[in-house]
């Protein structure tokens, strides 16, 4: 497996400013998101701080970052990264069934807005994933069920559909779900998931509903849930001024790091980021393969 040197989860302004820093300092490297770019962006009204493009639309700008990448050469890779490991020298970062090795990271995933079911943390891992596509194998033939916090997430409950003997979809927005024939809708309020009988329960304020697995399909992922073994403060990722986190070569930008939420502040991280993570890099190559800060 062809290693890359820099892993850019997230395609927001933060996201795409890293990718393009990376790119003109030659570094290989490989942008996961959505050819879309983020909906934070997209569905913004009006921008009227972004330098070079003022009262800008959302969609306008969302559009910018993907002629922008598209004039770079930039692909954009749209795999959900379930979790990123620290191997060593490297890192692995498990997309559906793949593993993906990079001698960095660059986080620019967004901030987690939605709390934590009750219920959510406690069983992560025994029976409740965040990635659809890493973990449905365990539920072949078994049911599960689905909460999702917007449309994006319909495809993977139409991939646990072709895998799971039954799956129950829980729509956290409006709008009516587009999914397969078979995949049970229920439009309640989800308040929490407990265990009981050996199944995992989906609490909802109109009943309960057992399931093999609970699959809580979110925008982002809370970053020390993401990446084991990060600091964390609150939903945000603890960094220094040059973005660098608690694990050496993970570096974070963006809404991750804390406030203010602005589209130009988390593009300037993205840059910094990037310029840290190259330097990295370099730090490695002088120092035969290991980086002594």
């Amino acid at each position: 497996m062809e290693r890359v040197e820099i892993a850019i989860i997230g395609t927001g302004p933060a996201g795409v400013s890293a990718a393009l820093t990376a790119s003109n300092r030659n570094k290989r490297i490989l942008l996961f998101g959505s050819r879309e770019m983020s909906q934070k962006v997209a569905k913004a009204h009006e921008i009227r701080n972004y330098p070079g493009l003022p009262f800008v639309k959302g969609e306008d700008l969302a559009g910018a970052f993907r002629e922008q990448l598209d004039r770079m050469g930039i692909a954009v890779t749209e795999k959900r990264i379930g979790a990123v490991y620290a191997m060593g020298d490297y890192f692995a970062l498990q997309a559906g069934e793949e593993m993906i090795e990079a001698e960095t990271v660059i986080l620019a995933t967004g901030v987690v807005q939605a709390k934590p079911l009750p219920g959510e943390e406690e069983l992560l891992g025994r029976g409740v994933s965040y990635c659809a596509t890493c973990d449905a194998p365990l539920y072949r033939g078994k049911t599960a069920a689905v909460i999702g916090y917007s449309s994006a997430e319909e495809k993977e409950a139409a991939f646990l559909n072709d895998v799971c003997a039954k799956v129950t979809y829980f729509p956290m927005y409006k709008g009516e779900p587009d999914l397969p024939e078979g995949v049970e809708v229920i439009r309640e309020t989800v308040t929490g998931i407990a265990q009981a009988d050996g199944h995992r329960v989906v609490k909802t304020e109109g009943g309960e509903y057992p399931a093999d697995g609970v699959f809580i399909l979110r925008d982002a992922v809370a970053p020390g849930q993401l990446v084991p073994g990060l600091e964390t403060e609150g939903p945000h990722v603890k960094v220094n001024r040059s973005m660098e986190t608690s694990l050496p070569g993970v570096f974070a930008c963006g809404d991750i790091v804390g406030t203010p939420y602005q589209y130009v502040k988390a593009a300037g991280e993205g840059n910094v980021a990037a310029i840290s993570a190259a330097a990295y890099i370099e730090r490695k190559k002088k120092n035969g393969g290991q980086n002594n800060g």
